[in-house]
């Protein structure tokens, strides 16, 4: 019974705030449209980004300790299956320079410097849109506030309005105002919360394939003649 009285009242409570909500956007007038619309693409860009750059992340540690106990040992086909396994931009990179290995140094480093060129564009894509799309959702709201007290006290000092009407008139007037703030900041709150943590994990990614592409790059040349370039030449085909 306490179970589904607690539910009972959850339920009631989402239902008044879904319903709060919408009053006070209907209230927002048309300011509110484009926060909106800013607030879509905001949580859109976040969602997206969010689901690539946690879903492309991999442990570097243990990834580095795999590949050169792979190396070390003389299998790099191995360390290139497993690259294949991992799906991820680093792994992807360091797969590059591996099925290359029995070719020069420099044409190993060219490898993995091209597959990082196509890879880098994709982790940092729309991450920075998230800093424009706060500042035009705050904005919006300003406009609305702006626009909204215009009207109102217009309205309050126009001769047509009925005296008995002015305070009512003034406080909706205001109330559109505040209703525009308070939903341009909540997404511009929204916007650059995302934009920074993304923007962090975005940089901790490029980080990881910074350090890792050249540890495994001095690897593969001091250990050269421990790898099988038969096998290599098999796994990359």
């Amino acid at each position: 019974m306490r179970e589904t009285s607690s539910r009972g009242r959850e339920a009631n409570w989402r239902t008044e705030a879904m319903h709060g909500a919408y009053e006070a956007f209907k209230e927002g007038g048309w300011g509110m449209w484009p926060i909106l619309f800013w607030s879509i693409l905001t949580i859109g860009i976040i969602v997206e980004r969010a689901l690539y750059l946690f879903g492309s992340s991999i442990n570097k540690d243990v990834f580095l300790a795999t590949m050169q106990k792979c190396i070390l040992a003389g299998d790099v086909a191995k360390a290139v299956k497993m690259c294949s396994a991992a799906n991820a931009p680093l792994a992807r990179i360091v797969q590059a320079g591996l099925v290359k290995v029995n070719r020069p140094d420099e044409e190993v480093q060219a490898a993995m410097d091209e597959a990082a060129l196509r890879e880098l564009p994709k982790i940092s894509a729309r991450t920075s849109y998230l800093a424009l799309l706060a500042n035009l959702a705050m904005l919006s709201g300003l406009l609305g506030t702006v626009t909204g007290l215009i009207k109102s006290f217009g309205s309050v000092g126009g001769e047509s309005v009925d005296p008995s009407q002015k305070a009512r008139v003034l406080a909706l007037g205001i109330s559109e105002a505040m209703n525009c703030t308070a939903f341009g900041l909540g997404v511009a709150i929204i916007g650059l919360i995302g934009f920074a943590v993304l923007n962090g994990k975005t940089q901790h990614i490029e980080d990881d394939i910074n350090e890792a592409s050249v540890q495994i790059l001095n690897l593969v040349v001091s250990n050269r003649q421990k790898v099988n370039v038969a096998a290599v030449g098999q796994a990359a085909a």
